[in-house]
């Protein structure tokens, strides 16, 4: 398979005092390619990143790309064993760390493991109240900045084009990791001309990042803007007010976003918030979560029409969009499918449905390159129909194709922008002394969108955990975004015939008057 050559990046990079150039940021990438290929990287192996956002981030997954590796990010607010769960999962050779967070998972790196150190930069540790201490590369570790240094410039041929390999947690309660297959030369226009609608990435213009590098959007979002961008801007971390004054300050033009962010925004008062010029915003996506009719209304009443909105997932990519106008006309949709896209509407005994009719929503994109669950290629077949993918959500089609959301079909919950899966914490809290079952949902918060909820079933005979007790020993084994904001005991949980827990009796009250199906 032949490819064109690789173009330079043209990015600049920016993260609170420091600055990184295109043409020295192009080199790293190179010279780091160079040293995977030295440690015995070969197409198709994987380089996993435990990274902040930082130059290192941005360095180190477009170096993987260009051995034909796979960039693996994971989660950084995950535990040792999580953490070490997704690097013998995915059978990483290189580990690319932050010096703070490395600190807190070496015991689960296996031996086998090639550990890059990443000095923890001062703006990152400022944002997380971290100490020098913390932040420096121990003695006798391999910093990456020094690894760098001494590698050659990258000098083989350009090589099919892979993308980052995701992983999203399932109902079984284990993270999957999304591999897709490299991009074939015939599909790269097409992928140029998709992201371009979905991204709003325009050569030279300015970019920032608000939201976290290892979400999938925000993180193909930065590695696109990479390579067509003129300035990428990278925030160690979300401030509503930080955020508006960088805008001001660069000249933001496109930017994505999560519905969480708006509402911290808008949480700002008037005043703050007339106090920044935003009028070099010309291009607002968010995606993510459901985001509220009302939210969304003042976000284009404020920002004006340049807030658009896509429905996709990890697995399928951005299917539908929705300009500000075709929101306006019809609010409440996540939009219609671009152009090689299809959404489909399945019930449960697999009948395609017509318009204004609800069920399970299904999507294909005919140019995105096929994926496959990293060592679990039988678990496609679990979510695909007819060729058509689902992310478990229902929803409906106007007569015009634009489609609405309604529920899902699944327990995932999404906080903030990110996908929580209660079967892996209630397959943890079951483990906790005194706990006979438990049950984790969804509740609606007026921030995040919603909330974990637990209602845990104490064990007959034994002492009663306290909430406090639970969600310290959930703590120790999970994210802190994974332990439930709300904690309730009860001692006779209401259950089906089969003696399962009758999860919908207990997460209904809480839904009523939300105008939510559930």
């Amino acid at each position: 398979m032949t490819t064109t050559p690789t173009p330079p990046l043209a990015a600049d990079l920016i993260s609170g005092g420091r600055a990184l150039a295109a043409a020295d940021f192009d080199a790293c990438v190179l010279r780091a390619a160079s040293g995977f290929a030295a440690l015995g990287l070969k197409p198709g192996d994987c380089v996993a990143l435990l990274l902040r956002n930082d130059f290192a981030y941005l360095e180190a997954s477009l170096a993987a790309v260009r051995i034909g590796a796979y960039a693996v990010p994971i989660n950084w607010h995950c535990k040792a064993d999580e953490v070490g769960y997704v690097l013998a999962d995915c059978g990483a050779k290189v580990l690319v760390a932050h010096a703070d967070l490395l600190a807190g998972v070496a015991g689960t790196v296996p031996a086998c493991v090639k550990v890059l150190t990443v000095a923890t930069p001062p703006e990152i540790g400022a944002a997380y109240s971290l100490t020098p201490q913390a932040c420096r590369v121990p003695a006798d570790a391999a910093d990456w900045e020094d690894w760098v240094a001494m590698q050659g410039l990258w000098q083989g041929l350009p090589l099919p084009q892979t993308s980052s390999m995701i992983y999203t947690s399932g109902t079984t309660g284990r993270p999957k990791g999304v591999r897709r297959e490299p991009l074939t030369p015939d599909l790269e226009a097409r992928m140029a001309d998709y992201r371009e609608r979905v991204y709003g990435l325009r050569p030279g213009a300015c970019t920032m990042v608000p939201g976290p590098l290892y979400h999938s959007a925000p993180n193909a979002f930065a590695l696109r803007a990479a390579r067509v961008a003129g300035r990428i801007v990278l925030m160690p971390r979300f401030d509503p007010e930080v955020f508006l004054a960088q805008v001001q300050e660069h000249r933001v033009q496109a930017l994505f976003m999560v519905p969480t962010m708006f509402v911290r925004l808008l949480k700002l008062p008037a005043e703050v918030r007339r106090r920044y010029d935003l009028s070099s915003l010309q291009f607002v996506m968010h995606a993510a979560a459901p985001c509220p009719v009302e939210v969304k209304r003042a976000m284009i009443d404020w920002l004006g029409p340049v807030v658009h909105e896509f429905y996709g997932s990890t697995e399928s990519g951005a299917v539908t969009v929705a300009d500000s106008r075709e929101w306006l006309e019809r609010p409440g949709t996540v939009g219609r499918a671009l152009t090689g896209g299809e959404v489909r509407i399945y019930d449960d005994a697999g009948r395609r449905l017509g318009a204004g009719e609800t069920g399970e929503v299904y999507t294909r994109l005919e140019f995105l390159p096929d994926f496959t669950y990293h060592g679990l290629a039988e678990k496609r077949a679990d979510i695909e129909r007819e060729g058509f993918i689902t992310s478990g959500d229902v929803g409906w089609l106007d007569a015009h194709g634009y489609l609405f959301l309604c529920d899902r079909k699944r327990d995932m919950v999404i906080s903030g922008g990110v996908n929580i899966y209660p079967a892996e914490i209630e397959a943890v809290l079951i483990g906790c002394p005194g706990v006979k079952d438990c049950a984790v949902f969804g509740v609606p918060d007026g921030e995040f969108g919603e909330a974990l909820m637990a209602v845990v079933e104490p064990q007959p005979g034994v002492p009663a955990p306290s909430a406090a007790e639970v969600r310290r020993y959930l703590a120790q084994h999970l994210a802190d975004y994974k332990v439930p904001k709300l904690i309730e005991l009860r001692s006779d949980l209401p259950r089906e015939d089969s003696g399962k827990i009758f999860k919908r009796r207990l997460r209904d009250p809480y839904w009523e008057g939300m105008g939510r199906a559930i």
